[in-house]
C-alpha cells in the first residue's frame, strides 16, 4: 500500500519535471549547436552535412535525456535520503 502524498509533495515533483525538461532542452540545445559548429567552418558536402546532422542530434537527445534522469535521480536521492520521512 502506498502512503499518500501531501500537496506540497506533488507540486514539488511538478517543479522539479518542469525544471529536468526545461534544463534538458537547453543542454539539448547547446549540444547540438556545438556538435554542428563545424559546418559553420567547413565546405561538406550534402553527405557529410546529412551525417554530421544526424550525429549531432543524436548526440544531442542522449545529452536531453541524460539530464533529464539526472535532475530526477537527484530529486528521488533527496527526498529518499536520512533526512527524509519514512514512506
Amino acid at each position: 500500500m502506498s502512503p499518500t502524498r501531501s500537496q506540497a509533495d506533488r507540486d514539488a515533483m511538478t517543479v522539479e519535471i518542469g525544471f529536468a525538461l526545461l534544463t534538458g532542452v537547453f543542454v539539448a540545445a547547446l549540444t547540438f549547436g556545438v556538435a554542428v559548429s563545424p559546418l559553420l567552418f567547413l565546405q561538406l558536402s550534402r553527405n557529410a552535412t546529412g551525417a554530421l546532422l544526424a550525429a549531432a542530434a543524436s548526440v544531442a537527445g542522449v545529452a536531453f535525456v541524460w539530464r533529464v534522469v539526472r535532475v530526477l535521480r537527484r530529486f528521488t536521492g533527496r527526498r529518499s535520503g536520512p533526512g527524509a520521512l519514512a514512506e
